[in-house]
Order: C-alpha cells, then sequence, then structure tokens
C-alpha cells in the first residue's frame, strides 16, 4: 500500500521543498468530504502505478486508508517529470465520472497492408458507481483495414456504466502510409 504524508502548508515554498526532497505533491478529492492535501514518495507512487491491478487502489495518509484513482496529472513540460497528481476518492454508492483505459487486442489487417494504426483515444471518461467500475475497455482491431475507424459509438452499451464521450470520437483507426 502506498502510503503518504500530509502537507501542513500548501505554499509554493513548502511544495518545492517537498519536491526537492523527492516528493511527488497530491489532493485527494471527493463530493462532500474535505479535500486532503497531501505528499508521496515519487518512486513509490510510480512503482505502485506501475503493478496495481485496477483503476482503483489504496493509500494510507495520516491515520486514513483511502480507495482512490488518479484523476488527472501535471507533468514538466521539458524534463516529463511529474510535478501534481489529482487523486479522487471513491466513494461507494456515488454516481462518479472515471477514465477507464482502453486495451487494444489483436493486430489490425491494415497495418499487415502497409497502414499505420492510430490510437487516438488512450482513455475514455465514464459516469458510473464505484461498484461497476470496470479495469479496462478491451477493443478488437483484428478486422481494421486502411481507413476503417472504431469510433465511441461502435462500443455499444456497457452495464451499468454511461459513456460521456462525444458519439463521433474516433478511438483507433488505421490510415494509409505516406
Amino acid at each position: 500500500m502506498l502510503e503518504g504524508i500530509i502537507r501542513e502548508s500548501v505554499s509554493k515554498s513548502s511544495n518545492k521543498a517537498l519536491r526537492n526532497d523527492g516528493y511527488l505533491i497530491a489532493n485527494i478529492y471527493g463530493k462532500g468530504t474535505e479535500n486532503i492535501h497531501c505528499a508521496f514518495k515519487t518512486n513509490e507512487f510510480i512503482k505502485t502505478l506501475k503493478t496495481k491491478k485496477g483503476i482503483v487502489f489504496q493509500v494510507k495518509v495520516g491515520e486514513k486508508t483511502l480507495d482512490v484513482v488518479v484523476q488527472e496529472y501535471q507533468k514538466d513540460p521539458v524534463t516529463s517529470k511529474i510535478l501534481h497528481v489529482d487523486l479522487l476518492l471513491v466513494q461507494k454508492g456515488i454516481l462518479t465520472n472515471f477514465k477507464i483505459p482502453v486495451v487494444l487486442e489483436g493486430n489490425a489487417v491494415g497495418v499487415k497492408n502497409k497502414g499505420i494504426l492510430l490510437f487516438s483515444k488512450k482513455r475514455i471518461a465514464v459516469k458510473c458507481l464505484p461498484e461497476n467500475l470496470v479495469d479496462n475497455i478491451k477493443i478488437d482491431v483484428t478486422k481494421l483495414d486502411i481507413g476503417d475507424a472504431i469510433l465511441i459509438r461502435d462500443l455499444g452499451e456497457l452495464e451499468n456504466i454511461k459513456i460521456i464521450e462525444k458519439p463521433n470520437v474516433a478511438i483507433v483507426g488505421v490510415i494509409k502510409a505516406k
């Protein structure tokens, strides 16, 4: 389990001091709860994200153990180092917006015909109860030829999950190589 510390001050100078000590600045928030300003060791946080099974994982901040999901993060544009992360508290029984990762399966026919696979939507925004949350959305790309694409509307209905993306947005497609 990932353990963090509660930040006493949210000033720029204290955040900079924490970053220099190897910490990642974070905020945990949820509906009807007070925001928790905290920090995690950057390397431990990245290791936890890479080894977690689903999109929900546990963190311990102070005396509390919380179930959270990564809502958003900020990277340094030059070094690509993670500067800040927003964690959303997973509260049972409360309808919440999540971003579910997309996993591609198979090899597209169009790639064998010298096309290029464009994976443009790696996470899909949905609204559901945490109990109904899935770890990922699997898409089979084996039948995609050059000029074909899979759009949000092609996913169909997901059980107890409402997709809140525009239906004509492309998730993955195959284009002709130049």
